[in-house]
């Protein structure tokens, strides 16, 4: 070995007394060495310091070591909204505990999905794992295309994929989780509870939509309460703004998609001079930083965006065999209302 230069194959399997094979073997984590062969090669490569080529050792085990995390939105959103950023979190932790890197890819405009349709079926990585996908996402097909595992975050919207056994996602209860906080809006005596919901094209924005109507008892929403946000704190306001806007009596209560929403509205409100709870009421969804942050503090639907991403990435560890644990199966994670000071 040259001075300096870093261990070989060749150096372990000398150090160790075995052949080169052998170390691959061990390297590799191929079964049929004895016991005694193989502890006294790891003895070698800790002694050394040896690190496995791992472009050499993917083509020999046909493995990459790192998950592909594709969010279907633009790097503005991912990097402004802390729902990525706790969804992110969950997923690196599992990873990381499993020795397995992440590369997060993102999608700015459509030319993007050619990339990643090219990068995923290039074997690049083991597998990969997408969410915030819209009803018209070309994901799905991409994943299925490249033959990788996958798993989703989200409800996939396609038709009979929620009942599919292959198919592998994480959720929350979405539905429930709408219904808990406009039941406590009635509770409270509030009478026209408006919405604000996220774009209809992603399953969560319509089942919370869904959870609204089925608390009211309404086949539809009531178009003078019934405006649309784009899960951001400007499209909020703007949503809030076109409610008081409207004609009809003014809302005693809103129920927000999401705690960025609920925080525009809450600027909304605030600029016309009406007051929080007195005047309107104000619920959101997800219970991160900006619902502690608000004021007054915001009443939110609580769901455990980290550990949706934990479970995300044990589904997907599992399924490639680097995890423990029974056959991997879709989950849905319970919503609970975090009752504070907007209601």
């Amino acid at each position: 070995m040259v001075d300096g230069a870093p261990p070989t194959l060749e150096a372990v399997a000398a150090h160790a007394g075995v052949s080169r094979a052998t170390v691959s073997r061990v390297v590799n984590g191929t079964p049929g060495v004895r016991p005694e062969l193989r502890e006294r090669v790891k003895r070698s490569v800790d002694a050394l310091g040896y690190v496995p080529n791992s472009a050499a050792r993917s083509l020999v085990t046909r493995r990459t070591g790192a998950v592909a995390v594709v969010i279907a939105e633009p790097e503005a959103r991912v990097f402004t909204d802390p729902f990525f950023a706790q969804q992110l979190r969950g997923i690196s932790r599992e990873l990381a505990a499993h020795d397995t890197q992440l590369l997060l890819m993102l999608l700015e405009s459509r030319d993007d999905y050619d990339r990643i349709d090219r990068y995923l079926a290039g074997g690049h990585v083991d597998g990969a794992l997408m969410f915030s996908l819209h009803t018209d996402d070309p994901l799905p097909a991409t994943a299925a295309a490249s033959g990788l595992p996958t798993v989703f975050g989200g409800r996939p919207h396609w038709p009979g994929a929620a009942d599919d056994p292959d198919v592998l996602y994480v959720d929350t209860d979405n539905r429930d989780g709408a219904r808990q906080a406009v039941r406590h809006l009635l509770e409270r005596g509030r009478r026209r509870i408006a919405v604000i919901t996220g774009p209809l094209d992603q399953t969560s924005a319509a089942d919370r939509l869904d959870g609204y109507l089925d608390a009211l008892g309404a086949p539809r929403a009531d178009p003078e309460l019934l405006a649309h946000g784009d899960f951001t704190v400007e499209g909020g306001e703007r949503a809030m703004s076109w409610l008081l806007d409207r004609p009809a009596e003014r809302p005693d209560a809103v129920f927000a998609g999401n705690d960025l929403m609920a925080t525009g509205a809450l600027r909304a409100l605030r600029a016309r001079g009406l007051r929080v709870p007195e005047d309107v009421a104000v619920v959101g969804y997800d219970d991160l930083d900006p619902a502690s942050w608000a004021e007054p503090a915001l009443t939110t639907v609580r769901q455990d965006v980290q550990r949706m991403g934990e479970l995300m990435a044990a589904l997907l560890l599992r399924r490639l065999g680097r995890a423990p644990g029974p056959a991997p199966a879709s989950v849905i994670t319970p919503a609970r209302l975090i009752v504070r000071d907007s209601t």
